[in-house]
């Protein structure tokens, strides 16, 4: 095993070496194999690395990235079929899987924890939608891929901050609790919200939105959490198990195809708007803590805000974008962000986890 990881490991570093004299000789054009080569190379390394197994996923999607951004006809069509008809399908799998890893007894967790959810929603739902306004603002971008960063601001958290949250160690169940109630409100505030802050970029429908995060996420996530309560068995949690990772594939893809879609755009605006990406993101991070320290939350619980506010569900805003038939300009923030918040949040919770905190009762506050 040390061996294939060494090999792993070299094969990337040879390839992306290659890939760097090829793009300096002016062949940049013709580096995708020894790129994607190198990436394999890399992935082979870390999964038989303990300590860097758990960044595989993040890899998986820049390989994805650097495919579509290579080939990107290999995530458009297949014959007459075009490929972004399947995002919306992926993404109900996916909430359905969220739903199957909740119990009516998740629900107790705004009970037990009144101060943590009321400040984690409320920072959810400013921090990064006027965050986002901002940046937006700033960038100068044309007003759909502008539009495209406010709408990352504006949705709800996802399973990544549930990951973090428990690898950092920290309040596991506040950060559950608070992606369950953000996902449940998101048909009602993210359009309100969309139509507060972009309506001046892009035309925005508040019913027909909320009729789309509808049946992109209630309807799958009420689903899987009935099964959840009424099936039990050896079975079901065999499909419990499996669909997780389901999920990581079907996120994977979904990100080569929105990448695919505006590839022409990302090569021409992909630089800057990845800055604004990490600002965005970074800034959720800072401000979700900060915030959360300030009134008074414990160590572990304004970890888990941070993690909450600053990882979006960026699948669920680009089944919005593909929803108003603009998923090459306005999926294009919600494709960068995706990729860079898994990095930044495994650097952040590897962080965290060296300094456990104790997490305090919160019952009677």
């Amino acid at each position: 095993m040390k061996r294939l990881q060494q090999f792993g490991f070299g094969i990337a570093t040879i390839s992306f070496l290659f890939a760097l004299v090829m793009y300096v000789m002016g062949m940049g054009g013709q580096t995708g194999i020894p790129v994607i080569i190198g990436f394999v190379g890399l992935i082979v390394g870390m999964m038989l690395s303990e300590p860097l197994k758990g960044y595989v996923f993040s890899v998986l999607i820049f390989m994805s990235v650097a495919l579509a951004m290579y080939y990107p006809s290999l995530f458009q069509t297949i014959g007459e079929f075009e490929l972004k008809g399947l995002i919306i399908p992926i993404l109900m799998v996916i909430m359905f899987g969220m739903g199957t890893s909740m119990s009516v007894e998740d629900f107790l967790g705004v009970l037990r924890m009144p101060k943590g959810v009321l400040v984690g929603i409320i920072c959810q739902f400013t921090i990064m939608p006027f965050v986002g306004l901002g940046l937006a603002s700033l960038s100068g971008f044309p007003p759909e891929i502008a539009a495209g960063i406010i709408l990352i601001g504006c949705s709800p958290s996802g399973l990544a901050s549930n990951v973090m949250s428990y690898i950092s160690k920290s309040n596991l169940a506040l950060s559950l609790t608070l992606t369950m109630i953000a996902t449940l409100l998101a048909p009602f505030i993210t359009p309100f919200l969309m139509q507060l802050l972009a309506d001046q970029l892009v035309p925005i429908d508040f019913l027909s939105m909320m009729q789309s995060i509808l049946k992109i996420v209630i309807g799958p996530v009420v689903l899987g959490l009935i099964l959840n309560t009424i099936l039990k068995g050896e079975r079901f949690e065999r499909v419990k198990k499996i669909l997780p990772l389901v999920s990581m594939a079907g996120i994977v893809l979904i990100i080569a195809i929105i990448t695919a879609a505006g590839r022409d755009s990302m090569l021409t605006i992909g630089w800057i708007l990845m800055l604004v990406v990490v600002v965005h993101n970074v800034s959720g991070y800072f401000l979700g803590y900060l915030l959360g320290k300030g009134v008074g939350l414990d160590e572990a619980s304004a970890r888990t805000v941070a993690f909450e506010v600053g990882m979006q569900n960026g699948g669920l805003a680009s089944g919005i974008a593909l929803e108003m038939g603009k998923l090459a300009t306005m999926g294009l923030a919600p494709a960068l962000f995706g990729p860079f918040m898994n990095i930044s949040g495994s650097i952040l919770a590897t962080v965290w986890k060296e300094r456990p905190m104790e997490i305090k009762d919160e019952t009677l506050e």
